[in-house]
């Protein structure tokens, strides 16, 4: 693999984190697994840096700013590292916002998101002077006058435009839509710049749109970002500056190898260029997944190999409160032995884990090379939701996270120990009455 400060010579290159099926950043995955035990996720640094230049070779010439999606990989180490590259936050809880400015993001390059902002929230986001509110209801936008108004302080602000554009992806995370919860229509977002003198705390001066996550193909963002052009046009002549226009995310990897043909980033770059040619100020990106999904994996070995009437199951040591996405979204990941002589006969396995759900499935009908108790198992793209949708369901601990780098590794987050899972639990002995 290239050094950690080397972009690729082909900026529409694929960017894989794996060395090949055995190691990762230049770390023996089987030690790995060997000396920090299994379940656990593993994140390559380098690949994360690669993917971050990258981008910024795509978006040679805009005036843009990336705003790495906290949601996806929240882990602190990896946010340093999101800090260190000079890349900020797209936040949307006040949770990643301590977890952001804790971990070096400056608050001028942390924008926050999400429908249910609280006052609370809004507060301390306006408190320590983060970038930018990304307003996603008239009610929002109220709030914020007032609590900005309290602190005396002018809060910058842009409209999250719903454009109705079908993401074509999975419906849990398609965003884009009208039907989705996401965002306000363009009739409603005008009146709202008709009326921005209500709002005098509230620079009301950029927009927002983010249409759903792991899309592969361009339109929908071309489709998206031109009905956003033709509103910033509209504002700028009605005497309504933009400042900023924030494309949000979205743009998909490959969970499937030779199924998943993901979006060039040059392409995407390019849809940028020629949908807000002529705009004057900032742009801002929201990536999440792409920049760390296929940077992570989830190595879990197996536990037993239990054959059934109809089909055989391998049962492994992770679970669903590991890896969520196969049970939440009937999602693929590509899951392969990690050996060098993996050349048993090929079987077919349902890939299943300990909980006690049917749920609790990696795959059904998978063809690996015959598994025994104890191989090491490697299940891919895990860096973006994975560790970050963990739970400790059926009272697992969460599993640790390791951050790799060129040949080094430490540990990011240990496994979690029984004491700390129930720290906040305590028997019913203090009574009270409201």
């Amino acid at each position: 693999m290239q050094a950690a400060t080397a972009g690729p010579a082909d900026p529409d290159a694929s960017t894989h984190a794996l060395d090949d099926d055995a190691t990762l950043d230049g770390v023996d995955l089987e030690q790995l697994a060997h000396r920090i035990a299994t379940p656990l996720h593993a994140y390559s640094a380098s690949a994360i840096r690669q993917r971050i230049d990258t981008l910024r070779q795509a978006l040679a010439g805009l005036d843009a700013g990336i705003c790495f999606a906290v949601k996806a990989n929240p882990n602190l180490a990896i946010l340093q590292l999101m800090a260190e590259a000079g890349v900020g936050a797209d936040i949307v809880s006040a949770g990643e916002l301590q977890r952001s400015l804790h971990a070096g993001v400056p608050p001028g390059r942390i924008v926050f998101s999400g429908v249910g902002k609280s006052a609370d929230e809004i507060t301390g986001a306006l408190s320590v002077g983060i970038a930018r509110f990304n307003v996603e209801s008239l009610d929002e936008l109220h709030l914020l006058q007032r609590l900005a108004q309290a602190q005396q302080v002018v809060a910058a602000a842009a409209v999250r435009i719903n454009p109705d554009v079908d993401a074509h992806t999975h419906a849990k995370i398609s965003t884009g839509k009208s039907e989705n919860k996401f965002g306000v229509s363009i009739d409603e977002a005008r009146c709202w710049f008709a009326a921005r003198s209500m709002f005098p705390n509230v620079r009301l001066d950029g927009l927002h749109v983010h249409i759903g996550s792991q899309i592969l193909d361009a339109e929908p963002f071309r489709l998206a970002l031109q009905r956003v052009a033709v509103f910033w046009r509209e504002l700028e002549q009605a005497g309504h500056p933009i400042a900023s226009i924030d494309v949000g995310g979205g743009l998909g990897v490959c969970y499937r190898a030779g199924v998943d043909q993901p979006l060039a980033v040059t392409d995407y770059a390019a849809a940028i260029h020629e949908a807000l040619s002529g705009f004057k100020g900032r742009i801002l990106l929201e990536p999440g997944r792409w920049l760390v999904a296929e940077a992570g994996v989830l190595l879990t070995r197996v536990i037993r190999v239990k054959p059934g009437v109809e089909r055989c199951f391998l049962v492994l040591d992770a679970a669903m409160n590991d890896l969520q996405r196969p049970s939440l979204y009937d999602a693929w990941h590509d899951i392969v032995p990690v050996r060098a002589d993996a050349s048993g006969s090929p079987t077919t396995y349902d890939i299943v884990g300990p909980v006690c759900e049917t749920g609790d499935t990696f795959a059904r009908g998978r063809v690996l090379p015959e598994c025994v108790a104890g191989d090491l198992l490697l299940i891919k793209a895990t860096g973006a939701y994975g560790a970050s949708m963990a739970s400790t369901y059926n009272s697992r601990p969460l599993a640790a996270e390791v951050l790799l780098d060129r040949g080094r590794y430490a540990v990011v987050r240990r496994r979690q120990h029984f004491d700390e899972m129930i720290a906040g639990e305590q028997p019913a002995r203090h009574w009270q009455t409201p």
